[in-house]
């Protein structure tokens, strides 16, 4: 269940000018987009109706990594968020169904992204600097209160 928000940009901030604008707000609205009002999710949900925003810092960051600008757009950040906690809940409920019934496993979600050489290779790397990091761990600490 996908639900998406048309955001428009602010005139004054915009490159384009005032004409140019109008004219895409035109456009938007010619092509069907409306602005939906955001549905209360199973999420975290704030006093005013609002969710609360888990990982807007971490998605400022990482926009900002990967060429946007130092301080992006609310909208553009709470968009992003709003995608991320989709897919995280898409994720959680499907490894939800698989494997043993109502728990989720490592292995659950590694069976999810399988077909996805992307997220595959990036979970196995994941997984592997975890069980070195444990490693290490355990080696200093047995070093350091000799276990």
């Amino acid at each position: 269940m996908s639900h998406f928000r048309v955001v428009r940009l602010r005139p004054e901030v915009s490159a384009l000018s005032p004409h140019k604008t109008n004219r895409m707000a035109d456009e938007e609205e010619e092509a069907g987009f409306e602005e939906e009002p955001e549905e209360a999710h199973g999420g975290v949900e704030s006093g005013h109706g609002r969710r609360k925003r888990l990982f807007s810092k971490e998605l400022r960051c990482m926009m900002y990594g990967f060429g946007d600008d130092q301080n992006p757009y609310t909208e553009s950040v709470d968009i992003l968020e709003d995608l991320v906690i989709e897919f995280i809940t898409e994720m959680t409920h499907k490894a939800m169904s698989i494997g043993r019934q109502g728990r989720v496993q490592v292995e659950d979600i590694v069976f999810l992204i399988r077909k996805d050489p992307r997220k595959f290779a990036r979970v196995k790397d994941l997984l592997t600097m975890n069980e070195e990091l444990k490693r290490a761990r355990k080696a200093f600490d047995e070093a350091n209160y000799g276990s």
